[in-house]
């Protein structure tokens, strides 16, 4: 056995993986350990199923993907010859009873251990017991005379894995994580992470992945405790790199010497933060060369526009103005300056002659009837096919810009402007695309393309909603105001509250049982929506899978 070292440096690699691109990955790999090697580190560490890229889904399923897996880990296994770094990296691996979620121990120029997950999540965006098995309770990794439990990511969030190893000897806990972001999630992260400190006293490493993966974002935000519960370290949110820490033993247990204290993104910042890095790991890791969308004058768009040049970079957007009759000067005016303002492509294609084309087209069928939402719904769907028609020219993405209030209740055309490919504000209620656009005209993150200061014309804050398909429209004329609507939506859709729980909290029935009514009915437009970031704790699709085909209703 090897004799037990005084110190121990391992470096962090909190990295942006892409699923499915193995040879990829495994470059990332080895050039994150020549960096680690440069530092002069003992053990670089992965996160969950880098490999591979988490979430890797029922890829799981081909045995040829696992296998391509595996070749990898052995094939980096193999520049740990060299003496330097050894690896933990996250992979799946096939075991006897079928494919376990792993940890891969490379050191020596070979795989010298491995360690499988027990506990796999099966609630929210998590499915993992459909394509692994779980692994045993097992005691510590050994390397270079230092023992170390490696709990893969649901592991620490139930005592029994911890416990397991702290009674079998470990000495450090090293936990790689692929943990999607919601709000408030680095301080639940951190929460979990006291409470297994506190029960066995060890330290404890949590390395976590910074990309987004359709709709889920990862937030990196890697820390480490003392076994005194202290914050050892804590790199930042919404970044990648690789950071050497330092640590020295104090007997049966270890303390970080050195390690970096970064502030976190918080809040309606981190929610921003979280939108441009989904939009942007999408339109990149997807090849597209860029996104196109309409520019019409209202708030959505013009946040989706400034989601997207922070995100691509202005050279890599294209905004559209697509005018018919009911579309106002005023609209005309704030879309031509929020192009301006964040140096994009600018193009007004008026739609007035396929739109009275379609109506004349359809007049005989539609004789004897009133005009009405179908002939609104026309304007829409035109400026859906003109988007489209773009991007199959060109190239780009369309970018849808529905924001989660009007998906909620149906205020969305399909085949209009439901048409695209991604949308950056899916999750967002109305009144937090109102609060995100007035942060980012004085506010913007690090790794934003952007210009600084006002990109969002405050006229564009300010004045009403209006999806302008009819004269003088307004959103509430349709809908309750959005600061009811939102906080009633939150209680239905994120809360489940029931409708009499939301009504005694002096919500008007009314108004509530027209909202569940909508919700409900609106289910078979959200099955065909484009995916978008996910940032609060219930997105729909994921996390809420309700039937298309359903009567009930919540009596109140």
């Amino acid at each position: 056995m090897t004799a037990a070292p005084a110190e121990l440096s391992i470096a962090i690699a909190q990295l942006n993986p892409v699923v499915g691109d193995i040879a990829g990955n495994l470059k990332k790999a080895r050039a994150a350990r020549a960096e680690a090697k440069g530092q002069g580190a003992d053990l670089i560490v992965f996160t969950e199923i880098f490999i591979g890229g988490y979430p890797p889904e029922d890829l799981v399923l081909k045995p040829s993907f696992v296998a391509a897996c595996e070749a990898a880990v052995k094939s980096l296994a193999e520049d740990t010859e060299d003496g330097g770094p050894g690896v933990l990296i996250g992979t799946p691996w096939r075991g006897k009873e079928g494919v376990h979620n792993a940890v891969a121990l490379l050191d020596g120029g070979k795989v010298s251990g491995l360690r499988f997950k027990v506990e796999l999540p099966n609630y929210g965006v998590f499915d993992e017991k459909r394509v692994f098995v779980p692994g045993p309770l097992m005691g510590p990794l050994e390397f270079r005379g230092v023992h170390i439990g490696v709990p893969i990511c649901e592991d620490m969030w139930q005592p029994e894995v911890t416990e397991t190893l702290c009674d079998t000897g470990a000495e450090l806990l090293i936990v790689p994580n692929g943990s999607p972001y919601w709000r408030g999630k680095p301080d639940e992260r951190i929460q979990v992470a006291a409470a297994r400190v506190a029960e066995c006293g060890l330290a404890l490493i949590y390395t976590n992945q910074n990309c987004g993966q359709d709709d889920l974002i990862f937030d990196g935000g890697s820390f480490a405790l003392n076994g005194d519960s202290s914050l050892a370290f804590q790199l930042p949110t919404f970044a990648e790199g690789v950071t050497l820490t330092k640590w020295v033993r104090h007997g049966r247990t270890w303390t970080c010497g050195t390690g970096p204290k970064a502030k976190l993104i918080e809040g309606d910042e981190a929610d921003y933060a979280a939108c441009v890095l989904g939009l942007r790991d999408y339109v990149t890791k997807n090849g597209f060369p860029g996104v196109v969308l309409g520019l019409s004058g209202g708030i959505d768009s013009a946040l989706c526009a400034a989601l997207a040049v922070d995100a691509l970079g202005a050279d890599k957007v294209h905004c559209i103005m697509l005018p018919y009759k009911f579309t106002s000067e005023e609209s005309l005016g704030d879309a031509a300056r929020c192009a301006k303002a964040l140096g994009v492509r600018y193009d007004v294609v008026p739609i007035k002659d396929p739109v009275e084309g379609f109506e004349a087209t359809l007049s005989d069928l539609f004789k004897g009837t009133n005009r009405g939402i179908t002939e609104e719904n026309l304007q829409s769907r035109v400026r859906g096919t003109i988007l489209m028609s773009v991007s199959n020219k060109f190239g780009p993405m369309v970018v849808t810009t529905g924001n989660k209030s009007e998906m909620s209740v149906g205020y969305a055309t399909l085949y209009g402007d439901m048409n695209g490919g991604y949308n950056p504000i899916k999750d967002l209620y109305k009144t937090e695309v109102f609060r995100l656009s007035e942060l980012r005209n004085r506010w913007k993150p690090h790794c934003a393309l952007g210009p600084d200061g006002e990109v969002i014309p405050k006229n564009i804050i300010v004045k009403p909603p209006s999806a302008e398909l009819r004269e003088n429209q307004k959103d509430q004329d349709s809908l309750p105001p959005y600061d009811i609507l939102d906080a009633i939506l939150e209680r239905l859709v994120e809360g489940e509250d029931s409708v009499s729980e939301i009504i005694a909290s002096g919500f008007d029935a009314e108004t509530v049982k027209k909202v569940e009514r909508l919700l409900y009915l609106a289910e078979y437009k959200r099955r065909q929506a484009a995916p978008g970031v996910k940032v609060t704790r219930k997105n729909f699709g994921r996390d809420r899978r309700y039937p298309i085909t359903n009567r009930f209703r919540d009596g109140g």
